[in-house]
C-alpha cells in the first residue's frame, strides 16, 4: 500500500497533464490538491501554467475578433 503523501506527488510531466486537463475539465480533489503542491515547490511548472493562461486568453480575444474594415 502507498503512503498518502506519495499520492500527492507529481512530476513535472504529471503536473503538465493535469494543468492542460483542467482546461476542459474540473480536476478531482487529489488532483487539484497534488498539482497545488507542485505548483509551489516547483520553479518552471507555474511558469508553464502562466503561458497556458495566456495562450487561452488570447483564443478567447481571437475567437471574439471582428474585423471592422469590413472583409
Amino acid at each position: 500500500m502507498k503512503p498518502k503523501l506519495t499520492l500527492l506527488r507529481r512530476t513535472c510531466r504529471e503536473a503538465a497533464a493535469l494543468i492542460i486537463a483542467r482546461e476542459d475539465r474540473a480536476l478531482n480533489l487529489p488532483d487539484r490538491v497534488a498539482l497545488k503542491l507542485h505548483l509551489l515547490a516547483c520553479k518552471a511548472c507555474p511558469k508553464f501554467a502562466n503561458q497556458v493562461l495566456t495562450l487561452r486568453s488570447a483564443m478567447g480575444k481571437w475567437r471574439r475578433y471582428t474585423d471592422d474594415s469590413g472583409n
